[in-house]
């Protein structure tokens, strides 16, 4: 077990600690400053390299998992390349169920961790097939352990402990304080733990959850039309969602978070979709607050795993989308370390 622990001690060097971006925009012509955690320099590329870390650790400590037992997991893409490459690393076999229209990319990254790859169909119930596929294969392989993320509290507590103090860390080293959090709804996991440390420090801070307009699960509690935010809004609302614990949901529409993230790789910061997805988001809420209001959000990921999506095509402006009134025009600051972080400079 010695082993194991210096191998999680390892591993947790490569997550966390990431950067702080302070993105400037202008939005419907006036100058605009929101801040955001570049989670594409966790070790696999995403911020769910933080939660999938944490509950290996902590089922490790349970005893729900076993040494060498295998691991399964259904995902939308991210969680599953985190757990394959964490699991593996441990010397955990790891299969993962997926449905088959998510990425080629996040399916070859998952095979190249050696990890198995299980793709679910629309037909075979798409993402909540994928969970359930994922309990029958726990139900008859011996040993097995299922991370359960949409349910898992060790989720939550991921970003309570990791993400949410090192966001309010690295704000004080500029003199600020949050006013906002704003986070895609995938697993909710990022939402409700960074959410609740801030507010625990600050009761006044709004925690607002996204989702796609195209298909608005939080709304309507189930899945409604189509979207091409892979990574959130997965057919349901899950388990560690508690809706009455968080402000207003924003919606954002697919397209405009493409344009926005084809616009923040044009400053170098190459996201995914979901990334363009919260900057917008944070925008809104904090034309709500006031222009001066510090409103955070998260980049959940690189995008490299986007290349064989409509990230890397033209994509059409709609009439009256948000996107005509947003333009990036760079990046202020970063903060990669603070004093409660971990040694390093402040910001430059």
């Amino acid at each position: 077990m010695s082993g194991i622990r210096e191998r999680l001690e390892a591993l947790g060097r490569l997550v966390g600690h990431t950067p702080l971006v302070a993105v400037d925009v202008t939005y419907r012509g006036n100058p605009r400053r929101v801040y955001a955690k570049a989670e594409q320099f966790n070790l696999t590329g995403s911020i769910k390299d933080r939660m999938a870390l944490h509950i290996l650790r902590r089922a490790r400590e349970s005893g729900a998992l076993s040494p060498g037992a295998p691991i399964g997991e259904a995902t939308s893409g991210n969680t599953g390349i985190s757990f394959s490459a964490l699991g593996t690393a441990l010397g955990h076999p790891v299969t993962i169920f997926m449905p088959d229209w998510m990425s080629q990319e996040r399916k070859d990254l998952i095979r190249s961790f050696g990890a198995e790859v299980r793709l679910v169909s629309a037909a075979e119930g798409g993402f909540l097939g994928s969970i359930r596929l994922s309990e029958e294969w726990a139900a008859r392989t011996p040993g097995a352990f299922l991370p359960c993320q949409f349910a898992n509290e060790a989720n939550v507590e991921a970003h309570a402990t990791t993400t949410g103090p090192e966001i309010r860390a690295q704000l004080a080293v500029l003199g600020l304080k949050p006013h906002a959090f704003v986070a895609g709804v995938g697993t909710g996991g990022t939402v409700m733990g960074t959410g609740r440390y801030l507010r625990e420090q600050d009761p006044s801070v709004r925690v607002h959850p996204v989702e796609p307009a195209n298909s608005p699960t939080l709304h309507t509690g189930h899945k409604v039309g189509k979207h091409r935010i892979q990574g959130i809004s997965d057919e349901f609302i899950p388990a560690i969602v508690k809706l009455d614990e968080l402000d207003e949901i924003v919606s954002v529409d697919d397209g405009d978070a493409i344009v926005l993230a084809q616009r923040l790789a044009r400053h170098g910061l190459g996201v995914g979709i979901s990334s363009g997805a919260n900057l917008l988001a944070a925008l809104k809420v904090q034309e709500s607050l006031g222009a001066d209001a510090v409103v955070v959000t998260v980049f959940s990921d690189s995008n490299k795993k986007y290349l064989s999506t409509d990230l890397t095509r033209e994509e059409p402006l709609k009439e009256g989308s948000m996107a005509r009134e947003v333009e990036v025009t760079g990046m202020a600051a970063v903060v990669r370390h603070c004093p409660s972080c971990g040694a390093g400079p402040g910001a430059s």
